[in-house]
């Protein structure tokens, strides 16, 4: 049987056992590389893929590949990107509760790309095997990258199917509980105040803190932290935290603290790239009913110049249809998107000329769209077109060569320098390209 057959027919049987999260999360994107022998090797997208297939679903897959084959087969699983964050576990071994859940945080509608697939991987691991495995599990980025929507899902995942208890706080409320340690009740003692303490971050199951990092002034804070990671963590109770830094750039918390956060595993997220942006400003507009006439040119200019981090990207959609119901008539193209922007992006981005506006504007001309421009198209139509916008991107914006050939489809920058130096000596003895140049950059401005 070729291998291709048989993997597709083996991850429909999987398909049809588990739930679709699951199914796209672990299985989707693995391939059978060879099967010779009694050994069998399936490729797997990073290193906790191999783990957690193993751990969860071995006898699953076992069975299928028997049934498929009538063959017992010795499963080797190979990491496709060996450059993958290794899965390391290191240091020690292994509901009547108020959440605090935002119950429209999930797993089901965070979007998945390469600047966050693994701490998806990670998070959605710990859901669904809590306090057994990666623990404690520690999410670290910039804020708005989706660290608390990661965090939501977790909690949302665990007590959709089972009776644990969940808390999810922030640094501040937890320091907030703990200064209220000092207050005294009734009789004049704060007893009921630590039976209160205890109960809640002790007396549970999963505890998740929301940047940690704001815990660093706060020493007593810090020292009751310490106790309370301790006895959740010696009861096997799962603990989540996040920080816009790693465990090793907090400086001003306690040694003993960042120690026991590099317990468990550690997982970055950085700023979405061009797709990933692309991706959830289609998701976010589908979300809001908001995706009737709209232009593509108008969703192109958000995600180019909107790329530090999802927050940005919701707001400039928010302000754009507000923007259009009050003052267009509901209507909206690019110059009226440029317009309602203008003021909430940054200056430099949003002011003048940028690379959305440029692309637009030679695509118009050449008669072909933004998507060629973006395409790996080699032919004459489209690569002449794509080295005069990446010229002018050059000359007519602050942009530096990799931003340029980032937003023409990832390009690489030397690609982007080629196009520049091709149109440059071309101009010195082409007049009818100098015309078009001239042309060009007056429509532009």
């Amino acid at each position: 049987m070729d291998k291709n057959v048989l993997w597709n027919r083996f991850l429909e049987k999987i398909n049809n056992e588990i739930d679709s999260l699951a199914f796209n999360t672990w299985f989707k994107d693995t391939k059978l590389i060879n099967f010779d022998q009694g050994i069998m090797e399936v490729e797997v997208p990073m290193h906790i893929h191999q783990k957690h297939i193993h751990e969860n679903y071995q006898e699953l897959i076992n069975d299928k590949i028997n049934e498929l084959t009538g063959t017992n087969f010795d499963i080797k699983y190979v990491v496709k990107d060996k450059k993958s964050e290794p899965l390391e576990e290191v240091g020690v071994p292994n509901n009547n509760l108020n959440t605090n859940l935002k119950s429209n945080y999930t797993f089901d509608n965070f979007v998945v790309g390469d600047s966050n697939k693994f701490a998806h991987a990670a998070a959605l691991s710990v859901a669904e095997d809590p306090g057994k495995k990666y623990n404690p599990l520690f999410l670290y980025a910039n804020s708005g990258l989706g660290k608390t929507h990661l965090m939501h899902a977790i909690g949302n995942y665990i007590i959709k199917d089972s009776n644990k208890k969940v808390l999810y706080v922030t640094a501040d409320q937890f320091r907030d509980d703990f200064i209220n340690l000092n207050k005294k009740d009734k009789s004049k003692t704060n007893y009921d105040y630590i039976d209160f303490f205890k109960d809640k971050y002790r007396n549970i199951d999963v505890l998740m803190i929301d940047d940690i990092q704001f815990l660093s002034t706060a020493t007593g804070s810090q020292h009751e932290f310490f106790h309370t990671f301790n006895q959740l963590y010696d009861s096997n109770k799962q603990i989540i935290i996040s920080s816009d830094r790693s465990p090793d750039d907090l400086k001003l918390l306690e040694e003993r603290l960042r120690t026991r956060f590099a317990w468990g595993l550690t997982a970055n997220m950085t700023p979405p790239d061009y797709e990933l942006r692309m991706a959830i400003v289609k998701r976010k507009i589908l979300q809001k009913n908001l995706d009737e006439n709209l232009d593509n040119d108008v969703i192109e200019y958000i995600v180019n110049n909107c790329n530090s981090d999802v927050r940005q990207l919701e707001g400039a959609i928010t302000r754009l249809f507000a923007y259009a119901a009050m003052m267009n008539n509901g209507i909206i193209d690019l110059n009226m998107a440029i317009e309602a922007l203008r003021d909430y992006l940054p200056t430099s981005i949003a002011g003048g000329n940028n690379i959305t506006k440029i692309q637009k504007i030679i695509a118009d001309y050449y008669q072909i769209t933004i998507d060629d421009l973006k395409s790996k198209k080699r032919t004459f139509k489209i690569s002449h077109p794509r080295q005069i916008a990446m010229y002018l991107c050059r000359i007519l914006t602050d942009e530096s060569y990799p931003r340029i050939g980032l937003e023409f489809g990832g390009k690489d920058h030397t690609t982007v320098m080629h196009a520049f130096d091709k149109i440059s000596n071309e101009l010195k003895k082409n007049d009818e390209l100098k015309k078009i140049i001239d042309l060009l950059t007056s429509q532009i401005g």
